[in-house]
């Protein structure tokens, strides 16, 4: 979609307008969402953040998607000035940006280079959403001089509900939700948000979540735990631990086994299987250690650069097969 068919879309007549989720944990789905929802979440990003009208907003992310969309939604309702670029994995623009939304990919791309790093300097406010931030990343964020937050969101939310600081002194792992956004825990210990503004009714969410008062702290997604021999393995922890270590792209995913019910896969772009059972060996606790190693050429992942758990599965169970 381009810039003028979205605009064209926000002003017709139709309260609503068409969006689609982002396909992580399977195929992309369409959702219809009030216009007057999407203008309510801007105004609650923009008083959070001070932006004020003038203020140049990036647009640097596609409008296939929420994230996107919302760029535009806040410059038309708060009178910001958008500055809009093609969405590349390391986009481009000139002058200082008061405001802009990127992928962890994009700001990663950016900081591998002077250019980048001087561009993403020139962002006073700058949140990361779309997917998990890496530890490694994180610590290169925490000393940038400009204000760097981290989302908590998805399309029914209409992008994010809270921000977890991640540069300065008040970096953290925890999210804040906003002004009249309340969260609490499913006895399996997900998370549901109660968000009037953006959403009606309570939100029950799959993301296994930490509470301490009125923040909470995101260990993993409820479909992303493998029970393997008695044992849960959050997915997600797993990748933790072996992020820092593992150089070439890599999943971690699951198939069925016949003696544990269910057990781990490493799925990697390195065909070195050797040397990657090397490291989880060191690294993982023994009953996390993966039973299964497979190399793709590509590791499956959405448009949006999240993980394609699915996908993942699917290849793994096909390898299983063969």
């Amino acid at each position: 979609m381009t810039l003028d068919e979205f605009l064209a879309e926000w002003h017709n007549d139709s309260p609503t307008v068409l969006v689609h989720t982002s396909g992580s944990t399977g195929k992309p789905k369409p959702m219809w969402i009030e216009k007057k929802r999407m203008m309510a979440s801007a105004r609650i990003t923009c008083d959070f953040l001070g932006l004020k009208a003038g203020d140049r907003a990036l647009l640097c992310m596609s409008l296939d998607y929420i994230a996107g969309k919302m760029m535009v939604v806040r410059a038309q309702t708060c009178g910001l000035k958008l500055v809009s670029v093609k969405p590349t994995g390391a986009p481009s623009w000139e002058g200082p940006i008061d405001f802009a939304a990127m992928v962890p990919m994009q700001v990663y791309n950016l900081l591998r280079t002077a250019d980048g790093r001087a561009r993403l300097r020139s962002v006073s406010h700058l949140i990361i959403g779309g997917g998990a931030i890496d530890d490694g990343l994180a610590q290169e964020l925490r000393s940038f001089p400009r204000a760097v937050w981290s989302t908590y969101g998805m399309t029914e939310t209409l992008s994010h509900i809270a921000l977890r600081r991640l540069s300065g002194p008040d970096a953290s792992e925890w999210y804040t939700p906003f002004d009249g956004v309340h969260v609490a825990q499913t006895a399996e210990g997900c998370l549901m948000i109660d968000a009037p503004a953006v959403h009606e009714g309570t939100l029950v969410t799959n993301d296994i979540v930490e509470l301490r008062g009125s923040q909470f702290r995101v260990l993993g997604r409820k479909d992303n735990v493998v029970c393997s021999g008695g044992i849960k393995i959050q997915i997600e922890e797993v990748e933790r631990l072996l992020r820092p270590h593992l150089h070439a792209p890599f999943i971690v995913t699951k198939r069925k086994d016949e003696k544990f019910g269910e057990a781990l896969v490493l799925m990697t772009e390195d065909a070195q299987l050797d040397a990657q059972r090397q490291v989880c060996q060191k690294v993982l606790p023994k009953y996390w250690q993966p039973r299964h190693y497979q190399y793709v050429e590509k590791v499956p992942m959405t448009e949006t650069g999240k993980p394609a758990r699915k996908e993942a599965e699917r290849l793994a169970a096909l390898a299983e097969k063969v």
